[in-house]
């Protein structure tokens, strides 16, 4: 009788512990998917903000030699 208790016992815990398992997993996966998606959304912007100041730094040097021949022809 002891036995079947235990065995009774055991059978629901188990496929309960299973279920949080289950649970857990696919948390974690959709967890990791988000960070993944953050992390590209931060590689996206970052190369826009590099491809910005590039784009400010030529217009900078561009300035800077038509100001030098202004000077120059002055």
């Amino acid at each position: 009788m002891g036995e079947l208790l235990q065995t009774g016992t055991i059978i629901p815990l188990a496929a309960f512990v299973m279920v949080v398992l289950i649970v857990a997993i696919v948390s974690m996966r959709k967890m990791r998917e988000k960070e993944l998606e953050a992390h590209r959304e931060l590689r996206m912007r970052e190369m826009e903000h590099e491809r910005k100041m590039k784009e400010m730094e030529i217009e900078k040097v561009k300035l800077e030699l038509e100001k030098a021949k202004v000077t120059k022809t002055a």
